[in-house]
């Protein structure tokens, strides 16, 4: 056997983030996630993830494959990838949002098309609001590689809470 290796990260405190949520509709915030003004969701360091564009219904994230996300089989394991969908859709969602509402999502399907390594190399997470209600939004999410490849791919309904 090898020597154990280790990760260490920290994180802001996730009640300071919610505060500074506070007044902002959901692309404002999402936006200031991105500039730096407010600090990513414990989420986002324990995952590896950052936003890359946003847009009002659209946002895409970037990951990077670690060993520490291996299942026993030797690849990633796929409630990563399925954490990174979830999020690149929920924020989706998110960014449609106006002052006072927020969201939780209902379901979340993903389908798996290839297995992810660190050789995969960063790979980008899409999410896109489909439709979106007074009550509930639908999103699609595709998760691929450097060259474009699909890895992934998946569904969510998010209920908006008011």
């Amino acid at each position: 056997m090898t020597a154990e290796h280790s990760r260490t990260h920290t994180w802001a405190d996730p009640a300071d983030i919610a505060e500074a949520r506070k007044g902002l509709t959901g692309l404002e915030f999402m936006e200031r996630l991105h500039s730096g003004e407010i600090p990513y969701p414990p989420s986002g360091g324990t995952l590896d993830f950052r936003i890359a564009a946003l847009a009002r219904g659209s946002v895409t994230l970037e990951a990077v494959p670690g060993e520490y996300q291996y299942n026993a089989v030797g690849t990633v394991h796929g409630g990563v990838l399925s954490a990174w969908l979830d999020s690149a859709m929920g924020y989706s969602i998110q960014s449609t949002l106006e002052v006072g509402e927020g969201f939780t999502t209902l379901d979340l399907t993903v389908r798996f098309i290839r297995g992810v390594t660190t050789e995969t190399g960063p790979v980008r997470a899409v999410g896109k609001v489909e439709h979106r209600g007074g009550r509930t939004a639908t999103a699609r999410g595709e998760l691929r590689d450097s060259d474009g490849a699909l890895l992934a791919s998946g569904t969510t309904t998010g209920m908006i809470l008011r």
